[in-house]
């Protein structure tokens, strides 16, 4: 059971140190005050029969199959709602019980459809269980008078949504969907309407599911203990034979999941209870989104072509191997050892990023690898590690239940982590207060049953200057934590640095011109933080996607521990990561700077560790990131790129740069699921497996490492991992794994945080949190607990420096990006999903000032140009986005977000300026030139799969 929530057992809340002691069945069982009988009676393995209660809800007591006898006490009082006290004598069976729990039972069965042998839910349907446990044989009542057998009475079973269906005769009006979508997932999305007889489960205002406020999280379905909301997907193809435990794919949260398995295909995904992460809930893309492992478009046989404007051929794995082999020692012969490299994903488990980095620095001999981590969030790990001395956030999921005042920078929790936003909003509903720092305004600043203290609407760009006048506050009106100061950071820097801040150029009312906050709010904002019991930050790509993200970094650091904010429970700094390994591929040595565990190349002891293990010398200097790369390209000297699982010709800045660049490349090797944009100019594709089909691990958010556990065979016949060690033994350096545990355990003697890390520990506890080691044999849940990983933390001066991307006449707008809830980074996966109903087409969200002014109507297309190429979109007009500002998502590649995103970065870690790019929107009635050529592109690449395909080798 969950700590976090167990609340028809009793929760944390209504819990006390005080322990009592009761009788249960003639048991003795001693348990804290507030705990409920039907929790005291499951701790002495007595389950009592109950519908209406689930060990994730607050109790309900509606369904009265949950009766017992308590000495005493008049009637039979519902054990999930009735608290233990000391003393207490329960019986859990008597013959009146069972008399009365099987009348109850036979009223529900009496107006239920006895549909049981075609039913979807037949084989895992409470229901039908707690009908056999209450021994009802037979069923009194007719079926004369109005019920819902008939079809005339019942409503039409709504099929709106993609992934379930709502059968109103099944439903025996427990509440529990409507609870969950209450009180685990918090939309309020569901309610029962009518009374009496009539009384059903209603989405939104008597809408289809499809047209309410449902976020199709899965919640309700889960909830179900009947086939009334039930998923298509069983629907079609019936109940799972097995489960695989393994972990979701799609963001930095890491959901926990059982794969349930007929056959070798994946029927449904079911929230694991026991995930560390998620404890028992999901969002649409974990729970529903997995159809694409699957798809049609799934690429399963390897393919090589001389040249990109030739058609594919299909070969063996052995062909396509030894040829992408040949190709690189070619080039390197030719053109130098530096003239190829690699790039890691952070959709790839930690086992098969720490293999690329290792073919890279061992198989090609240079450090030339880089990461999609370094897109997104690299400024995290400089930040973080200048200040508090270790690259990762600090806190779990779980410490937000313990914050006062949480801090929400940049980030869009509900979208890109909805399964955390979901925790985020259940706890202010409990009353913690919110501070929202954002641009736009994102659903957090006001949703049901609570809103945001204050919202920070800051302009792109200003992230600093915000950060640097809440620190002038703090300081300048004594709010500053001296005693945490004292004695937990260097006393010269902070000296340093409160004297900086305190500048008047730092103030809030300086700073409101630049960052278009009021002085006031600003100054709110800060002694809301600086005087909370627990103050949490929380941010994400609108923090680090900027010139300043290490500099914001460092800001963020500085603000929690000048308040004292770190090192315990509802504190700390939180990175909100983007993708569901951005941590392990940081972790697993994937940029040119650092070996694993974040050790500089320079290192001569870090370096000569690896040689031992590796067997060959190791560069001492770093390699090429990914700009370098494509600059090196242009000029001639990079000349060849091994891309496992991401699709930088979609996801990086300035995307017709970046196509000119692999277009100058001799070599490039994709691997990956699909055909995805970079694959149009590769000239080898080795095909990819999805977390379904593979063994191993992903790091998460909080430092999570997690299991990812094969539920069916890889389609192309290897996993991701098992091609990169062909590729290296074809080069001629041997890797000889026979399963990914041995490359953890590599992993584990090579890197001081992973030491205590192996599959049998991960499978013992059921995730772990690094560091782990002799210190830590189980793990750190929070991280610089008495003292930081540095020593003593060190406060970082952060001047403001404006962008050098800045509006003018010509572009008088800033655009920026973000995520959607139903789509995931490119869309690969989810756009070949169900998802897609939600979210067709990116979308312009565009003010109606700005709208006005250019003759812009909701629906139309507008141009996006910018200095660096222009896209077209649809608008849509909205007050979410302030004057000035006009915003996208970047799911779509037709899309073309990326043409019009500068080269401009952060000064410290190239991480892409995508949240600030000045742009001019006009109405426009015809694609952009890149888009028409994307478009001519697409046509020729489907034509080369669907004709020119040649048989296998």
């Amino acid at each position: 059971m969950s700590l976090l929530r167990d609340p028809d057992f009793g929760t944390p809340e209504r819990m006390s140190a005080e322990q009592i002691t009761v009788s249960i069945d003639g048991q003795t069982v001693t348990v804290p005050a507030g705990t409920s009988v039907m929790r005291a009676a499951a701790l002495v393995d007595t389950p009592i029969p109950k519908l209406c209660a689930t060990d994730s809800l607050e109790p309900f007591g509606s369904c009265r199959l949950c009766l017992v006898e308590i000495d005493g006490k008049r009637g039979y009082p519902a054990s999930c709602t009735t608290p233990v006290e000391n003393g207490m004598v329960v019986r859990t069976q008597s013959d009146k019980l069972a008399e009365l729990r099987r009348g109850v039972m036979e009223l529900y069965i009496s107006d239920h459809p006895l549909d049981c042998l075609t039913c979807s839910a037949n084989g895992n349907c409470e229901l039908q269980d707690t009908a056999g446990v209450v021994g009802l044989r037979d069923v009194r009542y007719g079926m004369a008078g109005k019920n819902h057998f008939d079809a005339a009475s019942a409503a039409p079973i709504d099929t709106s949504n993609p992934y379930f269906a709502y059968d109103a005769s099944k439903c025996i009006v427990c509440n529990r969907c409507v609870r969950a979508c209450e009180e685990t997932q918090g939309t309020f999305a569901l309610t029962i309407g009518g009374r009496g007889f009539e009384s059903r489960v209603t989405a939104g205002e008597s809408q289809s599911f499809f047209d309410s406020e449902c976020v199709s999280c899965g919640a309700c379905v889960q909830a179900c203990p009947t086939a009334t909301l039930m998923e298509k997907s069983v629907i079609e193809k019936g109940q799972a034979e097995k489960s695989v435990l393994t972990v979701c794919a799609y963001c930095g949260v890491g959901c926990a999941f059982k794969a349930e398995v007929k056959g070798n295909e994946v029927v449904r995904m079911v929230p694991h209870k026991d995930g560390g992460a998620n404890h028992g809930h999901s969002c649409v893309k974990g729970r529903f989104a997995f159809g694409y492992a699957t798809h049609p478009d799934r690429i399963t046989t390897p393919m090589i072509r001389h040249s990109i404007d030739e058609p594919w051929q299909k070969v063996s794995w052995e062909e396509a191997i030894n040829h992408a082999a040949s190709e690189f020692r070619r080039i390197q012969a030719k053109h130098g050892r530096d003239s190829i490299g690699g790039i890691t994903s952070s959709r790839c488990t930690n086992e098969e990023t720490y293999l690329v980095q290792k073919l890279v620095r061992a198989a090609f001999g240079n450090n030339n690898v880089d990461t999609c981590a370094r897109v997104c969030h690299s400024p995290t790990g400089y930040g973080l590690k200048q200040t508090l001395g270790e690259s990762a956030g600090t806190q779990t999921f779980d410490s937000v239940m313990d914050a006062d005042v949480i801090v929400v920078i940049g980030a869009n929790p509900t979208d890109g982590h909805p399964v955390f936003g979901s925790q985020l909003k259940r706890r202010l509903r409990q009353g913690a207060k919110l501070i929202v720092i954002d641009p736009r305004r994102i659903d957090l600043v006001k949703g049901p049953h609570f809103e945001a203290a204050y919202h920070l609407s800051l302009r792109p760009g200003t992230n600093v200057a915000v950060a640097n006048a809440l620190a002038h506050t703090i300081v300048t009106e004594g709010l500053v934590n001296e005693a945490f100061v004292a004695e937990r950071c260097e006393d010269a820097a902070f000296r340093q640095w409160c004297d900086f801040v305190s500048l008047p150029e730092n103030s809030p009312e300086a700073m409101a011109e630049i960052t278009g906050v009021p002085a006031e709010a600003l100054r709110g904002a800060a002694r809301l933080y600086a005087q909370a019991g627990n103050g949490a930050i929380y941010y994400g790509l609108g923090v680090t996607e900027h010139s300043q993200g290490s500099t914001m970094v460092m800001a963020i650091a500085n603000l929690a521990m000048a308040t004292g904010n770190i090192g315990r429970a509802g504190v700390g700094v939180n990175p909100l990561r983007g993708q569901n390994n951005v941590q392990g591929s940081c972790d697993m040595g994937s940029f040119p700077h650092e070996l694993p565990g974040y050790r500089h190349v320079s290192d001569e002891g870090t370096r000569a560790l690896f040689e031992g293990e590796w067997g060959v010398p190791i560069g001492d200097e770093p390699g090429l990131r990914i700009p370098n790369m494509f600059e090196a390209a242009l000029d001639g000297s990079f000349k060849g790129l091994y891309c496992e699982g991401e699709d930088i010709a979609q996801s990086d800045p300035n995307t017709q740069h970046v196509e000119a660049a692999l277009r100058a490349m001799e070599c490039v090797v994709v691997q990956d699921l699909f055909l995805n944009e970079t694959a149009k100019y590769a000239h080898v594709f080795l095909p990819g497996s999805s977390f379904l089909e593979k063994d191993g691990t992903f790091t998460n958010a909080e430092r999570r490492i997690s299991r990812v556990r094969k539920a069916m065979p890889p389609m192309a016949g290897k996993a991701d991992w098992e091609v990169t060690v062909a590729l290296s033994n074809a080069l001629g350096y041997p890797m000889n794994y026979t399963h990914p545990s041995e490359i953890m355990d590599e992993i584990a003697r090579l890197t001081p945080t992973f030491t205590g890390v192996s599959y049998d520990r991960l499978d013992a506890l059921g995730s772990i949190q690094w560091p782990c080691n002799a210190d830590h044999p189980d793990g750190t849940p929070i991280m610089h607990v008495g003292e930081f990983v540095r020593g003593k933390g060190r406060f970082m001066p952060t001047r403001y420096v404006a962008t050098e991307e800045r509006v003018n006449k010509r572009f008088p707008l800033l655009l920026t990006t973000g995520r959607i809830l139903s789509q995931y980074n490119v869309g690969a996966q989810t756009r070949r999903t169900g998802n897609a109903a939600w979210h067709a087409e990116d979308r312009l969200e565009i003010h109606p000032l700005d709208a006005e002014d250019r003759g812009i109507a909701d629906g139309d297309w507008v141009g996006i140009a910018s200095r660096a190429g222009e896209t077209v979109l649809r608008a849509r007009v909205t007050e979410r986005v302030q004057p000035g500002v006009v915003y996208t998502t970047f799911h779509h590649p037709e899309s073309g977000a990326n043409v019009i995103t500068t080269d401009n970065s952060d000064w410290a870690t190239n991480c892409p300026e995508y949240k600030v790019t000045a742009v001019q929107v006009t109405q426009v009635n015809q694609p952009s030139e890149w888009q028409q050529r994307f478009r001519r592109n697409q046509e020729r690449q489907q034509g080369f799969l669907r004709v020119n395909l040649i048989p296998e080798a």
